[in-house]
């Protein structure tokens, strides 16, 4: 991958982030945390609980879902990429056929949608930002009841 050209850093940081969300959410390699995240890697909103932030905590994120969902794939929907900058907006969906969060395999495609920021340096991603869908994900997995409709006045 090349970046040394102002013209080329946009899309080769594209391509490293792609490559590192399918390698480590798409086939499960749990190692891309090793190379693609620098050792120095901050995450400031790790995805699993009682998790240091940084690598281990996107390395066990992955493994628990692939264990619950070992079909889990993330599909990119958009890439956005400024300077050092990668704005990533993706649907992840597999099927529920392991435990997960306390809840028995129930056989369904769960959908996570969620978007990601990363920053860039050199060929590593040194930090990333990211919100996800977890009360989506929560009521799919019947954890949460299905909002309630509540009448407005007028």
């Amino acid at each position: 991958m090349s970046t040394d050209t102002a013209t080329d850093r946009p899309a080769g940081t594209k391509q490293l982030v792609d490559e590192f969300i399918q390698a480590l959410f798409t086939r499960g390699e749990l190692d891309a945390v090793d190379r693609y995240l620098a050792p120095h890697f901050v995450d400031h909103d790790p995805p699993v609980p009682d998790v240091p932030a940084g690598r281990e905590a996107l390395r066990r994120a992955a493994a628990m879902f692939r264990a619950a969902f070992p079909d889990w794939h993330s599909d990119l929907e958009q890439l956005v990429a400024e300077g050092d900058v990668v704005v990533e907006r993706f649907t992840a969906r597999g099927t529920h056929r392991g435990e997960f969060m306390g809840v028995p395999p129930t056989g369904a495609t769960v959908v996570l949608r969620g978007i990601n920021v990363f920053r860039i340096e050199g060929d590593r991603i040194v930090e990333r930002w990211g919100r996800l869908d977890e009360l989506g994900l929560l009521r799919q997995l019947g954890l949460v009841p299905a909002a309630v409709s509540v009448p407005t006045s007028r």
